[in-house]
């Protein structure tokens, strides 16, 4: 009797755990639309899918520490900071560290690897003015850098262009996103972030962004309300 009580706790208690999971999918899909994953309930009963690292062999600041996981200290440095979200403009371009917007995370995530990416983005702008869409022949370096679009544009003529099929459970694919790759999100809510180097159960990474109220690691790379339009590596490997 004593056994059958346990085996029946046991099933009650499973029951309420998928009742759960399929009510916290629901609320997902009630506020943010069919853009959500379906709900998977592999991650109960199969081992988490484990995703192969790739190893780049770049440092541009001889500190021993490969770019990609600089990059990824770098994002978490931003994380741990918390800056506020604000959208403003700063005398000489850059916010102070307990403020900013999704773009900081960016140009913050490269300098602790040794990239000055407001200076490279300046001298193309002045280079090239026609290739970054918020310009408009009017270069301002106080926040030209801090523009999605402008990142985006840089980053396109200068970073490795990768994939943005996000397959869970597929460690193959998964293999292609790997922390420190930069994420650009469209319109209507154009949006950047840094691919963390933790994942999910599935295999699906997470995302370092600030899209308010501050600066969060979370599934944004599947969740964030616009589509998913570019993936990068910065540096390129060839």
């Amino acid at each position: 009797m004593i056994n059958h009580n346990r085996k029946l706790r046991r099933i009650f208690t499973l029951l309420f755990i998928i009742a759960a999971l399929l009510l916290f999918g629901f609320v997902e899909w009630r506020y943010h639309g069919f853009s959500r994953p379906r709900l998977d309930l592999r991650g109960l009963v199969e081992p988490p899918c484990v995703v192969e690292k790739v190893v780049l062999d770049s440092d541009k600041d001889g500190d021993g520490v490969y770019d990609l996981d600089d990059i990824v200290q770098g994002a978490l440095k931003d994380l741990e900071a918390k800056p506020l979200y604000k959208d403003a403009y700063y005398a000489g371009g850059y916010p102070p560290s307990n403020e900013g917007v999704c773009t900081d995370v960016i140009w913050r995530a490269l300098q602790n690897a040794g990239y000055d990416l407001k200076g490279m983005m300046d001298r193309d702008i002045r280079e090239h003015p026609g290739d970054y869409p918020r310009v408009k022949g009017a270069p301002e370096p106080n926040i030209d850098f801090r523009r999605v679009p402008n990142q985006e544009a840089f980053f396109k003529k200068y970073a490795e262009r990768l994939t943005t099929e996000i397959i869970p459970w597929n460690a193959e694919n998964l293999k292609q996103w790997q922390g420190g790759d930069v994420v650009v999100f469209g319109p209507p809510f154009d949006h950047v972030g840094v691919v963390s180097d933790k994942r999910r159960t599935d295999g699906v990474p997470l995302l370092i962004h600030n899209a308010g109220p501050t600066t969060r690691e979370d599934n944004g790379l599947l969740t964030w309300p616009s589509p998913l339009k570019y993936h990068f590596r910065y540096p390129k490997t060839s």
